[in-house]
């Protein structure tokens, strides 16, 4: 191809903080919070009543009856990749050459769960025709093609808290492969339900300040013990330079190089080693050096080891001197969307030329190396940074972007 270059030319997301991109970025900026606590009867036996849902429901957004159709996961990717395709400007592109990357972790277990409910409760007649095409974790890419008359490839990476990450890494590979012009590519989650919750809070993953959710999601902080289960979806339209050019797009930023490791090790620990690896395979594939990395978007759920795992990783891969923001202190984690909802605010960082604060950071551990925004958003001249995303299982995952280029 003449042109290897991929802008970012649309964004879409709903999030704990908003039901759009542009309200999300102003409530980081203004470091709010999307942390409550449960009040739902059937979280009130959890050790740990805490959740970060989606601030609109995205159902809210939909006709009827579509929304009924789908799980709520589904319905969130499918607001946000409409947010991102109307803020792409509707790319007039052969459908043949437009793909569709939704990553997630789990999929639509809501609707999983509550059909065995009715299952249980009422028999097997009672079943909703619409269980399976709800419950599959490829059902928010094929809706989001189906809406959007994609016919390049639907595809679904399914990799843990990276999936997000993941599925904007093959957005770009199937760019640069030649197989598309344009990309519609991100994550999505949603399941705050008991279960999940329980299983979580018995392997100790979570926050347990209960009566606490303003201060529960503190990466970084000495006194983290856990992190928040969010929910809500990221996209972004990915467009091969010289298309977008040619159309009169503008963006919001370049992607210029992705990193994907499997660490091959433990199946929920943090891997410093293999996030190392995965940094600086995106540096190379960006054509970048440690030096020009100005700002870095951590991965940082707010758990002990995790956090330093990958402060570690930062310093070692690519030094003490970029600012280092950490979002999920304001939506909690949102697994599967968590990466694509992460390059979004490194995306808007570096063209705004402001990183968000972190939350909750009131003093950073001492075994912690690093230069994180806390207290007030920091401004800065950034012409690269990189998002990082780490997923149960192994799964590394490393973003690289520069400004326009």
């Amino acid at each position: 191809m003449a042109d290897a270059g991929v802008w970012v030319t649309g964004l879409g997301a709903t999030t704990p903080l908003a039901g759009d991109v542009a309200t999300t970025w102003s409530a980081m900026l203004a470091g709010k919070n999307g942390v409550a606590v449960l009040d739902d009867p059937w979280a009130s036996a959890l050790p740990v009543r805490l959740a970060a849902r989606m601030r609109v429901d995205p159902a809210a957004a939909m006709r009827r009856t579509e929304a009924r159709r789908m799980d709520r996961c589904e319905q969130a990717a499918v607001v946000s990749a409409r947010e991102a395709w109307a803020d792409a400007g509707r790319p007039d592109v052969d459908p043949e050459r437009l793909a569709v990357v939704i990553g997630t972790g789990v999929g639509g277990v809501l609707s999983l769960l509550e059909q065995d409910d009715i299952l249980e409760v009422s028999g097997p007649r009672k079943v909703s025709p619409h269980t399976v095409p709800m419950l599959m974790a490829n059902g928010p890419a094929a809706w989001v093609s189906i809406d959007l008359g994609a016919r390049g490839g639907a595809h679904t990476p399914v990799s843990a808290c990276a999936s997000g990450a993941e599925a904007i890494a093959m957005g770009l590979d199937l760019i640069r492969l030649g197989r598309a012009d344009v990309v519609v590519a991100g994550g999505t989650e949603a399941c705050v339900h008991g279960l999940p919750l329980a299983g979580f809070a018995q392997m100790m993953a979570l926050a347990t300040t209960n009566n606490e959710p303003d201060s529960a999601s503190r990466p970084f902080d000495s006194e983290r013990n856990g992190f928040v289960l969010g929910e809500g979806a990221a996209v972004l339209v990915l467009e091969r330079r010289d298309f977008a050019r040619d159309r009169g797009a503008r963006a919001h930023g370049t992607l210029v190089g992705a990193g994907v490791t499997s660490s091959a090790q433990h199946i929920t620990a943090s891997d410093t080693a293999g996030q190392v690896r995965t940094i600086r395979m995106a540096l190379a594939a960006g054509g970048l050096a440690p030096k020009d990395i100005g700002l870095v978007h951590a991965h940082a759920t707010s758990t002990p080891q995790g956090d330093l795992a990958e402060a570690n990783a930062v310093e070692e891969a690519v030094g003490t001197h970029p600012v280092v923001t950490a979002t999920k202190s304001m939506t909690g984690h949102l697994l599967g969307a968590s990466g694509a909802l992460g390059a979004i605010a490194t995306l808007l960082a570096l063209r705004d030329g402001i990183a968000p604060a972190t939350r909750n950071l009131d003093k950073i551990d001492p075994a912690i190396n690093l230069d994180v925004v806390s207290d007030r958003p920091r401004q800065g001249a950034w012409t690269a940074g990189m998002a990082n995303s780490f997923g149960f299982g192994g799964h590394n995952v490393s973003l690289a972007f520069t400004t326009v280029r």
